[in-house]
């Protein structure tokens, strides 16, 4: 097997596959990170979110109806802790353009986040400016769409972001990190022609217990689950459901969409949706109760 380790959109990339990649298939993946972070990254001063978020107006991106579809879904399901327009909720806390890591009052999003932009399925329109910010499952879809462009690759092709990952006719044994000691693993998955992604709090964390996972409500981080993993077909579904179970209604959410996952809260518990298969190491894991029919 060849690995290909880059860094973009400010993670580190791994892109396994049976033979050395061509110049020409990793140009054709350079792309399309380079186009979809141009058009959605909130921390580029040329990118188009940056521009709708200060003059308003349209983007126009392939990728617009499929993400703000699923996000209307997941505000649905969370009643509203997930929301798009939280960019400016993460700017008061300092995860800014700048990185500022310097944090003043929460600000809470947008209730009414839908009446403030509509979309179609290749176009984004705010009548104000309204920054949006993707990271619920923009990295996930990103996975999709570089496995995609590797579709002329033959054999396996296993694309991991930072890990959020997607294999391609490979069984891929992933082992769950420990959100507060990253040599440890709390159990491991395997994963064939599918995805897996994760979150936790320790990643992107600062000042006096800050992170980037916040309920949109409150402008607040969450504190009562510490990392999720999410397994399902493709990257985008997983990373969504990874953002939704940090809150009620998450592991409703993924049973709509057909996802495994497992989540451990801050003091230590552990619980897993009632079909994921996953080899957990703990002691006292529990199954989420099955949602009804």
């Amino acid at each position: 097997m060849a690995i290909w380790q880059f860094d973009a959109i400010g993670t580190r990339w791994e892109i396994e596959t049976a033979q050395e990649l061509t110049a020409h298939s990793r140009s054709v993946v350079s792309a399309e990170i380079e186009r979809f972070d141009r058009e959605w990254s909130r921390f580029r001063a040329d990118s188009d979110v940056t521009r709708l978020g200060s003059e308003g107006g349209e983007l126009a991106s392939a990728d617009a109806g499929d993400m703000l579809d699923a996000y209307r879904e997941l505000s649905r399901a969370t009643h509203g802790a997930v929301n798009p327009l939280v960019a400016r909720s993460l700017d008061a806390l300092g995860y800014d353009a700048g990185y500022s890591l310097t944090a003043g009052a929460p600000r809470p999003a947008p209730e009414a986040w839908q009446e403030r932009i509509s979309w179609t399925d290749r176009t984004v329109r705010a009548s104000a400016p309204a920054l949006l910010d993707v990271g619920a499952l923009g990295k996930g879809r990103l996975v999709d769409l570089v496995l995609a462009a590797l579709a002329p690759v033959a054999g396996p092709v296993v694309v991991d972001a930072g890990g959020d990952m997607r294999a391609r006719g490979a069984a891929t044994r992933v082992a769950l990190e420990h959100p507060y000691d990253a040599t440890k693993a709390i159990g491991v998955v395997t994963i064939t022609d599918g995805a897996l992604c994760a979150s936790a709090v320790n990643r992107r964390a600062w000042g006096d217990g800050l992170h980037h996972v916040l309920d949109a409500r409150t402008g607040t981080p969450v504190r009562t689950w510490a990392a999720t993993w999410a397994l399902a077909t493709d990257a985008m579904t997983a990373d969504a459901v990874a953002t939704a179970l940090f809150f009620d209604g998450g592991p409703e959410l993924a049973a709509e969409w057909g996802a495994e996952w497992v989540r451990m809260s801050t003091d230590g518990r552990v619980q897993r949706s009632p079909g994921c298969d996953a080899e957990l190491f703990l002691t006292g894991v529990t199954n989420a109760p099955a949602p009804p029919n």
